[in-house]
């Protein structure tokens, strides 16, 4: 292989299959705990805006102003990265996973203190920077915190062998994007069983995942091959 095809080969280290895989299962987690919780959706602001103006249209305000404060934090969250980006460069991945992670621990100690607003805000923090921080896999753009746009992609490659004569190695990206979906849906899984189970306990949850992302990417080379 020469230098030129290594280097078109080369893999990011936070755009490796096991973190996103990671990060799915963690944004699927969160989601289902702030529905739960604190009943706006963490990572689906559609769904948060669809339902603001269901209730506005309905005359409900009390409730359609419920949905404003996750789609403003969402907003600072995707801010953040930004300016992460900016100023700490290759760094930036590994230090909004350590925020992201101080951010659930703090919200999980005050769990019984927090006001429901308070938690909701944290919550669309993190999976803002985790959205804007991790977005693709291998190269190729994705989700962490949906599916919609995996689910799209996945069964486009599919199709692009069936009937495009794409080469049968596009079947692996939609292998990991249809991975991704099913990593999700068990991230909700999970979250909606221990929240009902331990509610205090549950963020300690995708916790534990993003710390294995932040070990995984400081432990392992800048780039990995295929």
């Amino acid at each position: 292989m020469t230098t030129l095809d290594a280097a078109a080969d080369a893999i990011r280290r936070d755009e490796t299959v096991e973190i996103v895989l990671l990060l799915a299962f963690a944004g699927g987690f969160i989601d289902a705990y702030t529905w739960i919780i604190h009943g706006v959706l963490a990572n689906a602001q559609t769904a948060n805006l669809i339902f603001l103006w269901v209730y506005a249209m309905a005359g409900n305000w009390v409730k359609a102003l419920h949905f404003v404060p996750p789609i403003l934090a969402f907003a600072v969250g995707i801010v953040i990265a930004a300016w992460l980006r900016r100023v700490a460069g290759q760094r930036a991945g590994a230090i909004s996973t350590v925020v992201e992670i101080v951010l659930l621990i703090a919200i999980a100690v005050l769990h019984n203190r927090l006001p429901d607003l308070a938690g909701t805000l944290g919550i669309s923090v993190v999976a803002a920077m985790q959205s804007a921080m991790f977005a693709r896999v291998e190269g190729t753009l994705c989700s962490t915190v949906m599916i919609t746009g995996n689910m799209r992609q996945a069964i486009e490659n599919v199709f692009s062998v069936v009937h495009g004569g794409a080469p049968l190695g596009t079947l692996r990206k939609s292998a990991i994007f249809f991975a991704l979906c099913a990593v999700f849906g068990f991230g909700a899984a999970a979250g909606a069983y221990a929240t009902k189970i331990i509610p205090d306990l549950a963020l300690g949850i995708p916790v534990v995942a993003l710390l294995i992302v932040l070990l995984r990417c400081e432990a392992t080379p800048q780039e990995v091959t295929r």
